[in-house]
Order: structure tokens, then sequence, then C-alpha cells
């Protein structure tokens, strides 16, 4: 998967593109290098995001604190840093995802 990199043991960096307002919370696929998320809430006072981290963290069984934005906290394209989890964990996990 080119939307994953490992930066150090158990950190990584995850693409990901991001459709607010969405009927559901789901992943929806891949979008170029990134996977796409859909979350139901807006793209104002930081809910997207926000909603974003709750996802991939219940996605990838980590804890909300261990996902962050790195990038794009006002874009779609987003990279976020995603520490405990080692690469083959997040892998399978996404995979099942899609």
């Amino acid at each position: 998967m080119k939307c994953i990199a490992c930066l150090q043991d158990n950190t990584l960096a995850l693409n990901v593109y991001v459709q607010p307002r969405a009927s559901k919370n789901r992943v929806a696929g891949m979008h170029g290098n990134a996977i796409k998320i859909c979350v139901t809430a807006p793209p104002v006072e930081n809910s997207a995001n926000e909603a974003v981290i709750h996802f991939i963290a219940k996605l990838l069984g980590v804890s909300k604190s261990s996902v962050s934005i790195k990038s794009g906290t006002q874009a779609r394209n987003k990279k976020l840093i995603i520490c405990n989890l080692a690469l083959k964990e997040a892998q399978e996990a996404l995979t099942r995802a899609l």
C-alpha cells in the first residue's frame, strides 16, 4: 500500500483524503495514493478532523491520542501520524476495510 509508510518502530504515516458531510463514516476506497475516508461531520471548527482521528483510531484499534494530523488540517488531503502500531497490523486492518 502506497498510502502508508513506516517512520520508526511502531510509528506510521498514513495519507488520507477526507470527504466531510457524508451520509455515514466509512472507508470509501482509494483516492490516488491516499485512503478515502468519509465522515459525517462538517468541515467547520475542526469537527471533521476530530471525526477522522476518531474513525482511524477505531479502525486501527489504537487510542485517539495515538493518531494526530501532521499536515493538511484545513485541506482534504491529510497526512496522519499513528503511534504504537506495527506496519503489518495497519496494512491488515486497512485491507479489511477496503
